[in-house]
């Protein structure tokens, strides 16, 4: 496997364009000042937590509007910055002025440098390179300075260049050594033929991609990304969506994915996987995973992979996606920092792949049922019919038939989504009572309820969750263990999403409108808080059994993304905890216990930490016998790792009596679906916990009962 030398020589082989684009046409400067005006109006109308437009705000937005459009430095010099310096304290005038000077030189400056930019690439790349030569590149450009002069800036892309083109001449070389590994007579290229050829295939990627996604941007593409930059300063959760971005959102609303059945979000200049739909082209693959960063694309009839490093989401979109039927191969970055090719088979899924799906399992002569919930999904056209919470009742009453004698509600890696779904799932566990407090800026709070008196499920519960649980998850969790109705296993916290955000149509800001389709704004409007009284946000919900996992050392939370809104609290609903009161505490103290003597949590925890450690490293060779010594020198400890996937707990998962009716008349794989799932659960160290849990739940349950209403 190759180690994260691979991924930094791409990532930065394309960083510095990740955000420039040529002028195809101009975009009218009347509508320019018209988005600016609204954008700022609704920013500091509707905004739950509205920041000042002051110097303060100017300097940060001069600094990230820079970092956006020359990420590594390989654009601008530092005369240039020393010009752009003098708006660092007028921005916000200009903005409530609807002036968009500072945007039109920065622009301006960048064109010119992006025309510079491209001969000086294609005269190095037209040079070899001296790879025994001792030399270092540093990736942490972030406290480099911008070059002072012409030889500065060649010198930073030639290293740039040359640390992009190693790992091209170390994939040829294996190549080589491979074909004449398997057949002795054959004569391999000569070390100048292969450095050629990796130079070549260098130059071909970044033609490409100027060509094809570079020079097909507009002055438009480009203004939405200085008015995305304004309103991410108010709060990583919203964003502008320029009309093109609107029209591909509003298609991935329709409920119906078509491609390689994955969701992907735009991450700084990254495309990373956040889902994968069940039953999906990816999903069947057992290859690609969540978090996974998407560098390439190569289609089945191409030579040649395109890179999508800062390409808009839906620019990047269109090379993934395809016809059915047809091949795409993905080069991904795995979270250990390894590269992958991984081709898949498109494919047209269907969103009902991500709805609740259960299964059972015999324990120490116990029945336990889990439910896995990817989304809090609902239709708000038929939300009778189509919601979680209906399903999950659904497939609770389904274990229960077969004797369900506890239950697991898998909520890792569930993103969130309804918050009806939500306070209607807490109350299957709950008689009824306070479920979420939402807070909207200068109103009072809102105490959303479950006013259900049944319960679906009053047994032991487990809930799992994960860093990426975030949001309706949140809330879930929050409920439950507020209420001690359930015990919570996983990270240490969950994301840490504590805000509500609406999505406002900016054309229906105006009477009428002349200038053509504004785009859309997503909006943080307000906070929810757990019903103690806290807020989720930054701090998540804290696991009652921390465990180890793969992103444990790993920035993927809310506390690690620029501009978060901040922690705080209310006061707390009045609620009562469950009644049907169990050994809490000493489950808890057990399980910690079992976890602590678990070899195979503490060997993910030591892959987490080096996984870490690899993420940190910055400085590299440009030597190739040392790059390669080091190539080797990761690959054989990451060796010792190969354990975490062959893990096997001696536990059985089979699905319900309703779910094996379906099977004798499956049209869609269900069958198989449900055997690979439980495949994975036999596996999940997580879920063998879990089943302690209840084990440990169900002896002890019910000890006691006690009332008591809490009220702070």
């Amino acid at each position: 496997m190759k180690m994260n030398y691979k991924v930094l020589s791409l990532l930065l082989l394309l960083a510095f364009a990740s955000c420039s684009f040529t002028t195809k046409k101009f975009s009218d400067p009347d509508k320019d000042k018209l988005l600016v005006r609204i954008i700022t109006y609704v920013l500091e109308e509707g905004h739950f937590d509205p920041i000042v437009l002051d110097d303060a705000f100017s300097e940060e937005l001069f600094n990230d509007y820079l970092e956006v459009t020359d990420p590594v430095k390989r654009y601008f010099y530092e005369s240039d910055y020393k010009d752009f310096e003098k708006f660092k304290l007028t921005i916000d005038d200009q903005l409530k002025a609807t002036d968009i000077t500072f945007f039109n030189v920065v622009n301006e400056r960048m064109l010119k440098r992006f025309e510079e930019a491209k001969q000086i690439y294609k005269e190095i790349l037209s040079q070899p390179f001296d790879y025994t030569k001792d030399e270092y590149f540093d990736t942490n450009y972030e406290n480099s300075e911008f070059p002072k002069n012409k030889k500065q800036m060649r010198e930073r892309w030639r290293k740039q260049l040359k640390f992009s083109t190693l790992s091209n001449y170390d994939d040829l070389y294996e190549q080589e050594r491979l074909a004449k590994k398997n057949d002795p007579s054959y004569v391999m290229k000569t070390d100048a033929e292969i450095e050629k050829e990796a130079r070549e295939a260098t130059l071909k990627t970044l033609n490409i991609f100027f060509e094809d996604y570079i020079d097909d941007q507009t002055r438009e593409d480009w203004f939405a990304v200085y008015v995305n930059t304004i309103v991410e300063e108010f709060d990583p959760h919203t964003y502008y969506l320029a009309p093109r971005d609107k029209e591909g959102f509003d298609q991935r609303m329709s409920g119906k994915l078509e491609g390689i059945g994955a969701r992907l979000q735009k991450r700084m200049d990254y495309i990373k996987v956040v889902e994968l739909i069940s039953g999906g082209p990816a999903w069947r693959s057992e290859e690609l995973e969540v978090e996974d960063i998407i560098l390439k694309v190569k289609q089945e009839d191409e030579e040649v992979a395109v890179d999508i490093v800062g390409m808009r989401i839906n620019d990047a979109i269109k090379y993934i996606k395809g016809p059915k039927g047809t091949k795409v191969t993905l080069t991904v970055k795995k979270v250990d920092g390894t590269i992958k090719d991984i081709t898949i088979t498109r494919d047209i899924v269907e969103l009902v792949e991500t709805y609740a799906k259960s299964s059972i399992v015999n324990k120490d002569n116990m029945k336990f049922g889990i439910i896995n919930l990817p989304a809090f999904y609902v239709d708000f056209q038929d939300y009778k019919n189509v919601n979680a919470a209906k399903d999950v009742k659904l497939e609770i009453e389904r274990l229960k038939a077969e004797g369900m004698e506890g239950l697991v509600l898998d909520l890792r890696n569930n993103g969130g989504g309804s918050l009806p779904a939500v306070v209607d799932m807490a109350g299957l566990f709950i008689e009824e009572g306070p479920v979420v407090q939402v807070r909207s800026t200068g109103k009072a709070k809102e105490v959303l309820k479950d006013r259900d008196k049944s319960i679906a499920w009053d047994g032991p519960l487990v809930i799992l969750v994960n860093e990426i649980s975030a949001s309706a998850s949140e809330i879930m969790a929050a409920a439950m263990q507020d209420y001690k109705r359930a015990i919570i296993i996983g990270s240490k916290q969950t994301y840490g999403k504590g805000t509500v955000q609406n999505v406002i149509n900016l054309n229906n800001m105006l009477r009428s409108n002349t200038s053509g389709d504004l785009g859309a704004l997503a909006l943080t409007t307000q906070k929810y808080y757990r019903i103690n009284g806290g807020s989720v946000q930054l701090e998540g919900v804290k696991s009652d059994v921390k465990v180890p996992g793969r992103f444990s050392f790993i920035d993927v939370g809310e506390k690690d993304k620029e501009n978060p809104l901040p922690w705080d609290e209310i006061d707390a609903a009045v609620y009562t905890p469950w009644e049907n009161y169990f050994d809490y505490d000493t489950t808890i103290k057990k399980s910690e216990e079992r976890m602590s003597n678990n070899e195979q949590l503490k060997l993910i925890e030591e892959n987490a930490k080096w996984v870490k450690s690899k993420i940190d490293e910055t400085v590299f060779s440009l030597n190739y016998s040392k790059y390669k010594e080091k190539l080797e020198l990761n690959e054989e400890e990451a060796k010792r790792f190969d354990a975490i996937s062959n893990y096997q707990t001696n536990l059985t998962f089979e699905s319900t009596g309703y779910e094996k009716s379906l099977f004798e008349e499956d049209t869609t794989d269900l069958k198989e679906k449900r055997k690979r799932w439980h495949e994975s659960l036999s596996k999940d160290v997580y879920v063998e916990e879990a089943l302690n849990v209840l084990e440990d739940l169900k002896i002890s349950y019910p000890i006691k009962k006690v009332a008591a209403t809490v009220k702070k």
